[in-house]
């Protein structure tokens, strides 16, 4: 298999997709990136995100019956300084690394920098993307302690070293998750097409992250900052929280 290296120019992805099915009713009517995350629609943070790291080309791969509503609040990212904003639709649940499967297109056989619509994020990611440009190929993930690993992919480690990554384990072998910031060069999309749906008839982004794994050249950075996703209705409260205090605390600063 080809050996692509990073380029030094990244496009962005921004997975906003799926049903919200864990935040109903508020997502009855509309998609679960639509909501507010204290004074800003969900979908800004991870739009943020990607622009504070110099990326200007962004898909968003989104679904459901607001699709639209994106087109709507975001337009052509011009308020965001981008170049221009993709849209693509995903039908129904099929997991993280189906959703992504949808942006081979929009690569072009260019690395890309990945953020799940609903994680919020303290710290700016810049110097992570540098250091994926510097590994020259392969891929690049970010992990936070969290107090319950349960709920996310967890890194098992032979001292620094990731040996597999499992998804949602019963008993987690860390206390780290796999947060939603993946990096990737091109033969993510050859990895996908090879996986399987998981037990939740998913394609998982773990099997994903595995296969580099596997292949030597994943690489892995803590991330200092706060992180939330925003997928319940208590990880939901707490990116509220979070970005309130930011928001406070940044006031008393200035």
């Amino acid at each position: 298999m080809h050996r692509p290296d990073v380029p030094k120019t990244l496009k962005g992805v921004i997975l906003a997709g799926g049903l919200g099915t864990r935040l109903r009713p508020l997502t009855k009517v509309t998609n679960k990136h639509l909501l507010p995350v204290y004074d800003k629609p969900m979908i800004y943070y991870p739009l943020e995100t990607l622009c504070s790291a110099g990326i200007v080309e962004i898909m968003i791969v989104t679904g459901g019956n607001s699709a639209g509503e994106f087109l709507r609040l975001l337009g052509n990212g011009a308020e965001f300084g981008l170049r221009d904003i993709y849209y693509t639709y995903q039908e129904g649940e099929g997991g993280i690394a189906d959703a992504l499967r949808l942006c081979e297109h929009f690569a072009e056989g260019a690395s890309i920098v990945v953020v799940l619509g609903d994680n919020i994020i303290q710290e700016n990611i810049a110097p992570y993307v540098a250091k994926f440009r510097e590994q020259g190929a392969g891929a690049r993930i970010l992990l936070k302690e969290v107090a319950d690993a349960r709920r996310f992919g967890v890194p098992a480690f032979d001292g620094d070293r990731i040996v597999k990554i499992e998804e949602k384990p019963e008993h987690p072998k860390s206390p780290y998750a796999v947060t939603g910031v993946y990096m990737y060069d091109a033969r993510v999309f050859d990895y996908i097409r090879t996986l399987s749906p998981s037990a939740r008839g998913e394609l998982e982004i773990t099997d994903v992250n595995n296969r580099y794994l596997a292949d030597g050249e994943l690489r892995y950075d803590i991330m200092k900052g706060w992180w939330s996703d925003a997928g319940t209705f208590e990880s939901l409260l707490r990116a509220n929280d979070l970005v309130a205090r930011e928001r406070a605390r940044r006031g008393e600063q200035e």
